[in-house]
């Protein structure tokens, strides 16, 4: 056998560099195939919404675009025209795939942007609330508990039965019911992190108190707030669409899921399935892979919760 020199010994022996925590996260939540299917899926609804109005066959709310006329038609319907309808059309005429594709578009805003405002409030509440204790602390726990103390839907409907319908009002409702599970789950985070010694050499340093709450606490409870805002976007499409079908979340000028569900629910006896079918299997399957997604972060993230 011939020696090896020491510098290819050298180099062999050298230890791989150790993979960026984003990769290992990855790496883990890879191992569940159904989780990756569902996160494709998210991801090619996000896209779907982001380049609907390009590729929509029409746009569902111009109404240079509809006509009355070819109003309830069955799927894979041709007119004479020679227009095709994939998924029919509803009661005004309106191509169904294309009132999907705007539906989806509404959905996920107002769940991501509801989300987003929440995690803004909630956050900043919980990471004061853990940081400053005493007072400030048993105050901002219980709105927190008085919040958590009905149920959402409930909550929303009174909302926007006193500001009416709107898609402003909507976002609005939801952050009102949403903040407050990010506010509990990051003083949980923050108080166990408060007695660290990074905080402790943070206020021997002399940094002010914002830039310890959000420079140093902050970034330390990312991960209760990424499981908690997957599952908060996905509850917020189904309020949203719960309360547009009930007929008091989005006017009828801003297409969502739920409105198309209603739209067709009072005809679905008549064999009109579509109108109301179509739509609902789009919202099922979304809400579905966004759980999926958050079930697998919330065992990657939080190895205990799986046990």
């Amino acid at each position: 056998m011939t020696a090896l020199s020491p510098e290819k010994a050298g180099a062999r022996a050298a230890p791989e560099p150790a993979p960026s925590p984003l990769a290992a996260v990855w790496e883990e939540f890879a191992e569940k195939r159904s989780a990756v299917v569902a996160l494709g899926v998210c991801v090619l609804f996000l896209l779907l919404a982001v380049v609907g109005p390009w590729i929509a066959p029409q746009d569902p709310y111009d109404l240079r675009a509809i006509s009355f006329l070819d109003s309830r038609l069955p799927p894979l319907s041709v007119t004479p025209e020679g227009t095709l309808y994939i998924l029919g059309t509803d009661g005004q005429g309106r191509d169904m795939l294309s009132a999907m594709i705007y539906g989806l578009r509404t959905s996920l805003f107002v769940g991501v942007f509801s989300g987003v405002l929440a995690i803004v409030v909630g956050v900043s509440l919980g990471l004061v609330a853990a940081y400053a204790g005493g007072v400030v602390d048993a105050a901002i726990m219980r709105l927190v508990d008085f919040m958590l103390g009905f149920p959402t839907i409930l909550v929303a409907l009174l909302v926007l039965a006193i500001l009416g319908q709107g898609i402003d009002k909507v976002v609005f409702a939801l952050v009102l019911v949403q903040w407050a599970y990010f506010a509990r789950a990051v003083r949980a985070t923050a108080l166990s992190e408060r007695a660290k010694e990074y905080v402790e050499a943070a206020r021997s340093l002399g940094l002010s108190h914002a830039r310890i709450v959000f420079g140093h606490l902050a970034p330390n409870c990312l991960p209760p707030i990424i499981v908690i805002a997957t599952m908060q976007v996905a509850s917020a499409i189904s309020a949203e669409a719960t309360l547009s079908f009930l007929g008091l979340g989005l006017p009828i000028t801003e297409p969502s899921l739920g409105l198309l569900i209603s739209n067709g629910f009072n005809v679905m006896l008549a064999g009109l399935y579509w109108i109301s079918v179509f739509p609902g299997l789009l919202l099922l399957a979304l809400i579905f892979a966004i759980n999926v997604v958050g079930d697998r972060l919330r065992d990657v993230l939080n190895p205990r919760s799986a046990t």
